[in-house]
This record gives C-alpha cells, structure tokens and sequence, in this order.
C-alpha cells in the first residue's frame, strides 16, 4: 500500500512538472523554471546558526551574537549567489551522433548566455549516466556531451536530464528539468556471426571500377590536365601519339547481407549478425547490399553507403521519429 501511495505521488509530481516544465528545443532558464532549496550541509548549517543564536541569548554573549548574524548574512547571500549561476542561461539541444546498442549514446547540449557572468560549477546529468561538470568563466559558450546508455536499437529519446548548481558554499541546490526533445539514432548490437554471406564472384558480371591504380585497363588518347605520370611515353617515342595509361581496381565480390540467411532466428538476432557481418566487410573492398524484409539496398561502398545500410537495420520494424 505505501508503495502504491508512493508512485501515485510521483505520478502526480511528473504531471506537475510536464505543466511548469513544457519541451522545447532551445530554453532559458526563467525564475519559473528553477527551484531552490538547502542541501543537506545547508540543513546543518541552519542547525548551527540556531544553536549559536540559543548560546548567544542564554549567555548574552556580543562575540557570539555577532558570528551568528554574520554566517547568517553569508547563507542569505548563498542563495542569490546559487541562484543566479544558473538564471538566465541558455540550453540548447546539439548534435547526436547514431551509436550501437548496448554502448552509449552522447548527446551534445549546449549552454550560452548573453554577457560575461561568471558560471562556475554547473551539472547536467541523466538519471541513468554521471553527472558532466561544465563552467562558463566569461565565455559565452560550452558544449557538454552527456552519455546515456543505450539499450534499444531505433529512436532513443533519453527524456528530461537535470540541470543543477551548489556553487558557491555547497549550502543550497538550485536545479531544474529540461526535456530538449533529444533524439539519437541506436543501430543493432553487433554480433560476429557464423555462416555464408551471399556473393557474386566478379567474373560473373561484376566490373572493374574505373580510376584505380592496380589492374592496367589499355591506353586511350591524352586528355588536356591529364597526369603526366600517366603518359605513355614509349608510344610517344615510337611516334604513335600522345596516349595515357588507365587502370582499373577489380572487384572481388559482391556481397549480399541476406534476411533469409538466418532462419529460425528472431527479428533482433538476425538484425544484430546483419550488422556484424556489416562492420567486418565494410572496411574492404568488396560491394555489399543489403535484403530485409521492405527494404532492399542495392550493393555499394563508402561511408555514406555504410551510413545508410547502418539505418536501415536500426528502423527495421521501427515506428517514424517521434519529435524533430
């Protein structure tokens, strides 16, 4: 029963906080966005300033009456100290590079503001990751990369992180929530897997790519910027004209990464080799596709083909994005 209690007070706490805190791409952090409150040490200090006041009353003690008064000026001034580290800043959401499950996601948010106030001391954490400790000394601009683990392949949305500061005494905690509609892309968790990958040997209609350096193609007739390195100067000689020697690299195969080579696996075992298999040929030469179920990717190589086979595995069976 206190356990039910205490989840529907959560949940009512959430709901408050989905209302006072809206989402947004880009915020400023406004009086209503922040809260305040003493830290456990701020509690302590509070106890002190009480017990010193009490000595001082019962012993009419001017020394002690003066300390008293004189840490309790310094806490006041704490708190506009504490609060204002963090009032009137700017978060945005930055860059989010795509990641592979089971790692860790880093999601860029920046923190800028307009002047030269010195910031010093300020959180940001997730509350699955450790806190990021950033200061802005009168810069008007920090990057802060938080790392969120990644457990699902897809569209990760991390939700709200923390944005907090005890700076300057440690006495008092101001802090606020902040959804930026962060959004990464997870790709499978790559597995080495066993088996036959489906090819097509280059003898069987698969040519050579043009502009290589290893096979020699033939000579063809010299092309004004072409290099010079390139001329056959033995034809010259021989007074047959100006050609150019031209080769090609040979493709070795193609490479098919095939649904179907994987029977009596599940979706996320077979998605999970694809990507393996994926990450050991993409760093040669040979072309490679890819077949899934909706979706086939005709073969290719480079980083932007790699990118896109890289996707296509991760939104498999997946729902759109859900926020820009």
């Amino acid at each position: 029963m206190l356990q039910g209690l205490r989840d529907q007070l959560k949940q009512l706490y959430q709901r408050w906080v989905n209302r006072r805190l809206p989402a947004a791409s880009k915020i400023r952090l406004s009086n209503k966005r922040l809260f305040i409150f003493p830290t456990r040490a701020g509690f302590l200090f509070g106890g002190v300033l009480i017990l010193l006041w009490l000595v001082a009353t019962n012993f009419e003690n001017n020394l002690v009456f003066g300390a008293t008064f004189l840490l309790s000026a310094m806490f006041v001034v704490a708190i506009f100290h504490t609060f204002l580290n963090l009032s009137g800043l700017y978060v945005e959401a930055g860059r989010t590079p795509p990641c592979f499950c089971g790692g860790e996601a880093e999601f860029g948010i920046l923190l800028s503001q307009k002047g030269r106030r010195y910031r010093d001391s300020i959180s940001l954490y997730h509350r699955s990751s450790e806190a990021v400790v950033v200061s802005l000394p009168g810069t008007e601009l920090a990057e802060v990369w938080l790392a969120v683990p990644a457990e699902k392949r897809g569209w990760f949305e991390p939700g709200r992180v923390t944005l907090e500061t005890r700076y300057p005494l440690g006495l008092l905690r101001a802090w606020t929530y902040l959804d930026l509609k962060l959004c990464g892309l997870v790709y499978p968790r790559p597995i080495d897997a066993k088996g036959r990958l489906s090819s097509t040997a280059a003898g069987e209609g698969v040519d050579d790519l043009p502009g290589g350096r290893e096979d020699f193609r033939g000579l063809e007739r010299y092309r004004q910027g072409e290099a010079l390195g390139h001329i056959a100067w033995k034809h010259y000689a021989r007074e047959q004209g100006l050609h150019t020697k031209h080769f090609s690299d040979p493709v070795d195969e193609e490479v098919w990464l095939d649904w179907d080579a994987f029977p009596g696996m599940d979706a996320e075992a077979r998605l999970s080799r694809l990507c393996g298999w994926l990450l050991a040929i993409s760093s040669g030469s040979a072309l490679y596709g890819l077949r899934i179920p909706g979706t086939e990717i005709l073969p290719s190589r480079g980083e932007a083909h790699r990118s896109n086979v890289l996707r296509a595995l991760a939104l498999f069976d997946q729902a759109p994005r859900p926020r820009s």
